[in-house]
């Protein structure tokens, strides 16, 4: 007798299909209850916007498979705390691409240096107090431009595009490119701080005069220059979301301003002190501020009422939000760290770092990685600092690997794009309700004339229903629209008679 084998039965090929994704996160609340709902067009307009958001529901979760990456972490074990671990400590333990992006460069002559990242993190622009520029590709350590202008410089931004950057030097603000030629000469007033609207194509500058200037850099032109009338300005940020701009005073306010409006939109008393650091988190929605009382505060800008204070050992004169919520705060020789401190308190740090014998000017998180940039008074350094980029990028809106010809068909679409000052507003809804026409304005105007001196009689036999009644006034109505149509071609006829 001949032994057979069993033969394995093929599995079966199962597709994934969007009913197979759970969608439970993406649903905002349970179903509309449609029981005693004796309307039923309104019954059947919630069905039909609960079928609307549970296929919006499908749609997010099936993207989810688009989205591979997932954010990172320092977790202790035991009585291990996580800011005990240093960076020496980090780069042991990840890999050899992101143990390279923790550097720093040795340069004492001209500092203290103040920086930026642009906006997909790509490159970075340093700035010396004493005059040295320098712009590179940090990911590949390739040299844009570097070049000294003699001068103070106080701020450095980038533009719309890594080429381009704006540099507040003693009496006046720079635009250069990328191979370090002088562009452009702005307003002649000293600035101390600069901020990027890159939606509206708006240079924010703040002077030590106390004027807040708007410059727009595809035309040129001056767009608003308000008298803040507080004195010094020496802090500013941007509201990512709706481009206001948040001005922090001697006097421990924080002033919301716009380009279309004179006056603050909104002032808050947020500090004892002088108010020294600001930083807006990308939903738009928590602004944490620093004084020189010590004391770092956590803010709620739909509320405008504070949510968490933090004490530091010396005042933060430097605040930055990463993408992923966590708060950096640079003290005079120390960085530290929170994380999920925002939303709700955090009790301890996530990480710190101590910088013996060096000052600290600026911190800022670069964009799409896990890197903090440190610019103090020897140079620059970068840390790592896992979980504080975003994993994922949206390639149409930044892209850190477009290639040439891609940026420059992005720098066209931007300036088709451009959004015009007089839209930015701290409600956004607002935007939404546009002021109707004078020719819908002027037949509103008819029908409530036509409504007031105008009523029909009442008549029997159901002659009077509401949908007669409708008909005989909109009648009335374009027969005396037509009369002053008329009209109007009369005098038009007469002043031609006259002309001639």
């Amino acid at each position: 007798m001949e032994e057979t084998t069993p033969q394995a039965k093929p599995r079966k090929k199962t597709k994934m299909t969007v009913k197979s994704i759970p969608t439970d996160k993406y649903l905002r609340g349970g179903r509309a209850s449609t029981k005693g709902l004796h309307d039923k067009k309104l019954r059947a307009q919630l069905r039909d916007e609960e079928k609307q958001y549970e296929e919006v529901a499908k749609r997010a979760a099936w993207r989810e498979l688009l989205l591979p990456e997932e954010a990172g972490g320092v977790e202790a074990e035991g009585m291990e705390k996580t800011y005990q671990f240093q960076q020496k400590h980090i780069c042991s333990a990840v890999d050899f691409a992101s143990a390279q992006k923790g550097y720093q460069l040795s340069l004492k002559q001209f500092g203290p240096y103040s920086m930026d990242y642009t906006r997909d993190g790509r490159f970075l622009l340093l700035g010396g107090q004493k005059g040295h520029l320098a712009a590179m590709d940090w990911q590949s350590q390739k040299l844009l431009c570097e070049v000294n202008v003699n001068e103070t410089v106080r701020c450095v931004r980038f533009l719309h595009i890594h080429n381009m950057f704006a540099v507040a030097q003693k009496k006046s603000v720079f635009i250069y490119d990328d191979t370090g030629a002088e562009m452009h000469c702005l307003h002649k007033h000293p600035v101390m701080s600069m901020e990027y609207l890159p939606y509206h194509f708006l240079l924010a500058t703040a002077g030590s005069n106390g004027h807040l200037c708007y410059q727009d850099t595809s035309t040129g032109r001056l767009v608003a220059d308000h008298n803040v009338r507080l004195g010094r300005l020496s802090c500013m940020t941007q509201n990512p979301r709706n481009a206001v701009v948040h001005l922090g005073h001697q006097n421990g306010v924080v002033s919301l301003w716009t380009p279309s409006s004179g006056k603050p939109q909104v002032s808050m008393l947020t500090h004892t002190g002088a108010v020294i650091s600001l930083a807006i988190d990308r939903s738009g929605n928590y602004m944490a501020t620093g004084g020189l009382d010590g004391q770092l505060r956590v803010w709620d800008l739909r509320t405008y009422k504070t949510l968490h204070t933090y004490h530091t050992p010396q005042p933060a004169r430097s605040l930055s939000i990463s993408q992923r919520g966590l708060l950096a705060a640079g003290c005079t020789t120390d960085i530290r760290v929170w994380r999920d401190c925002l939303g709700s308190y955090s009790s301890s740090t996530y990480l710190q770092h101590h910088f013996s014998g060096q000052q600290l000017s600026e911190v800022q998180f670069c964009p799409y990685e896990d890197v903090i940039g440190v610019g103090h008074s020897a140079g620059f350094t970068s840390l790592l600092v896992p979980g504080a980029g975003e994993a994922n990028f949206d390639a149409l809106e930044h892209n850190p690997f477009a290639t040439k010809k891609q940026k420059q068909e992005k720098e066209v679409k931007q300036l088709l794009e451009k959004i015009q000052p007089e839209l930015i507003t701290v409600d956004t809804s607002s935007v939404q309700h546009l002021a109707k026409s004078s020719q819908a304005q002027d037949e509103d105007d008819e029908e409530e004339t036509v409504r007031d001196h105008f009523r029909p009689r009442h008549r029997t036999k159901g002659r009077s229903s509401a949908a007669n009644r409708h008909r005989r006034i909109q009648s009335v109505r374009d027969q005396e629209r037509r009369e002053r149509i008329r009209k109007a071609q009369k005098t038009k006829r007469k002043e031609k008679k006259k002309k001639n």
